[in-house]
């Protein structure tokens, strides 16, 4: 009888959920309403939910849908790159990071990007099998499974090894991106193969089958970890790596362990914020701008002014972000002062309300943006587990090299270190001797993943965006102080300034005529990017009016999907 009690009452709250858009809350105070994915990709938010409808966990469908990214949206993540998952268990209100950043390969040298003169050799840091570091996505969803997830590891892979096996369809996106890397895609045989048709980016609604990729996660699904990092796929993918002019070894794949990292956490206003440590540079430098913010009147500024400090508050932040910030494990980085309050006022002292001020007169940083095809997305169960998670394999389909026989398209996040002290990278960012080149260090990452707590809100975000990760959750975080629903986080038109180059660079949208020549008259440089970016995937869980809302950013081809499971899911037991 209570069985059937409870199976009406999940029928009546689903009835509520697609007819009214609000669902009751649970009986427990930090139980969800409903279930909720926003992705990337309508086929992974659908394997989310097959996952979570099948008694799985937020962590179990936090791996379905990566997996599932990983095959349908290869210009953007793949289980050749790697990332960072930022999770929150609800049974015993337990935050921790999941750092599977890639890892430089035991060979690599501080100068293997430079020619003899000690200059950056063009594309080498980014095209080709040398540019590839050490994945670290496979061990991050073992991981999930093995500490965090309540199915088996080859059940949440389930829907990625089918959508590898029986094909995608190749959508817009997916030929723009393509178009842009075909030259470099062409360089390789094995990645022309799968991914383009006749050496060109395949014509829309094209099926894109990856048999060999299918494999490779079955292996992964039926082995663990042992199934990448060792036996014949370990030795296949160190084989072609060496024969495309790489420097990978098997020792490399061996040695290779993801990292559970303590988060970063601030305040703003009545806002906790929980965002990713080093060695991602995201949350500290989301943390700094919003502590210089906290100390001006930006609630009563108008838009003109509200703008200016919101850019110097970037300025100041990002700068920090070049001199000190680095992997943890072969640099000092100062979280605790970097993250103060009273380092925010030192840094803004200079701060004028009315005038510009060059990067140039900030304090010089002593003798980097990530991919922009990276990828995010969020997780929510009614247990109020939760995950917030960016991954990526750095430029449109990585360094564009596949292993023969792997289906394992990799990174090129070597161009995240900063092969030449204080010389751009791929994006433009700047970085010094705390990014350096070394063996098995990860690069420095812009990668931004982020909860939000009020007493009564939740909110789950981040993006892609390469160095602009970070200003675009800065924007999102303030549009949730703001209370505005997560469709404006998502939506917001965006503006960046990372410190150099000494600009500010905005959506067409951003900003109009009147606020471009206010902006101009106080100092700041604008330019105009020639296309909208980012793609924003977040939830909001308004604990005031028991609902949950989703949205996946308008400007890509991403889905939001919010639910009552027909299982209810049930948090894992903490250790």
């Amino acid at each position: 009888m209570r069985h059937r009690a409870r199976h009406a009452r999940l029928l009546i709250a689903a009835w509520l959920c697609l007819f009214v858009g609000a669902v009751p809350a649970r009986d427990t105070a930090d139980a969800a309403p409903s279930a909720a994915v926003a992705s990337a990709h309508p086929l992974a938010t659908a394997a989310g939910r097959e996952i979570l409808d099948a008694g799985g966990n937020a962590f179990d469908a936090a791996i379905a849908v990566a997996a599932a990214l990983a095959v349908v949206e290869p210009y953007s993540s793949g289980i050749g790159g790697g990332g960072f998952f930022l999770l929150h268990r609800a049974a015993d209100d337990h935050d921790v990071m999941i750092d599977a950043r890639e890892m430089a390969p035991g060979e690599a040298t501080r100068d293997m990007y430079l020619d003899a003169n000690g200059e950056p050799v063009r594309g080498r840091s980014m095209n080709g099998a040398l540019a590839a570091g050490i994945p670290g996505t496979p061990a991050g969803l073992v991981h999930l499974a093995e500490h965090y997830g309540r199915l088996p590891l080859a059940t949440s892979l389930a829907p990625a090894i089918r959508h590898a096996r029986d094909g995608f369809v190749v959508t817009p996106h997916y030929r723009i991106m393509a178009g842009f890397r075909t030259d470099a895609m062409n360089a390789n045989a094995e990645t022309a193969r799968i991914f383009l048709a006749h050496g060109a980016p395949p014509a829309d609604g094209t099926i894109v089958k990856q048999p060999d990729l299918a494999a490779t996660l079955a292996r992964l699904a039926a082995y663990g970890r042992d199934g990448f990092y060792a036996g014949p796929l370990a030795a296949r993918l160190v084989a072609g790596v060496r024969a495309g002019g790489g420097i990978w070894q098997l020792d490399d794949l061996a040695r290779y362990r993801v990292v559970e990292r303590a988060p970063v956490v601030g305040h703003y206003r009545d806002i906790r914020i929980v965002s990713a440590p080093p060695p991602s540079s995201g949350g500290i430098v989301l943390i700094e701008a919003l502590n210089i913010l906290e100390g001006v009147d930006l609630a009563g500024a108008d838009r003109v002014q509200r703008t200016h400090f919101v850019i110097e508050a970037m300025r100041r932040a990002y700068r920090d972000r070049a001199e000190y910030l680095g992997d943890p494990a072969f640099t000092d980085v100062p979280v605790a002062r970097l993250t103060s309050k009273t380092h925010a006022q030192a840094i803004a002292a200079d701060l004028s309300p009315a005038r510009a001020t060059p990067s140039t007169a900030l304090k010089p940083v002593a003798p980097p943006a990530q991919g922009d095809h990276t990828t995010h997305f969020s997780v929510l169960d009614t247990a109020g587990n939760r995950v917030a998670a960016t991954l990526s394999v750095n430029f449109p389909f990585g360094c564009a090299f596949t292993p023969p026989g792997t289906g394992v398209l990799l990174n090129n996040e070597m161009d995240d270190f900063s092969s030449k002290v204080m010389t751009p990278n791929g994006y433009g960012l700047v970085g010094a001797d705390a990014n350096a080149i070394a063996p098995y260090k990860r690069p420095l990452s812009s990668m931004t993943p982020s909860f939000l707590e009020t007493p009564e809100r939740i909110g789950i975000l981040g993006t892609p965006g390469g160095s602009r990760i970070i200003s675009m959750v800065l924007l999102g975080t303030l549009s949730f102080a703001a209370g505005e629903p997560v469709e404006r986080w998502v939506a917001t038109p965006r503006y960046h300034h990372q410190y150099l180059p000494d600009e500010v660079l905005f959506e067409p949208d951003a900003f109009d005529a009147p606020l471009r020549s206010a902006l101009e008259a106080r100092g700041h440089r604008l330019t105009l990017s020639n296309r909208d970016y980012g793609n924003m995937h977040a939830i909001l869980w308004d604990q005031r009016t028991h609902t949950v809302t989703a949205a996946s950013d308008p400007r890509g081809e991403g889905e939001a999907d919010v639910w009552v499971p027909a299982v209810r899911t049930v948090t894992p037991r903490a250790d």
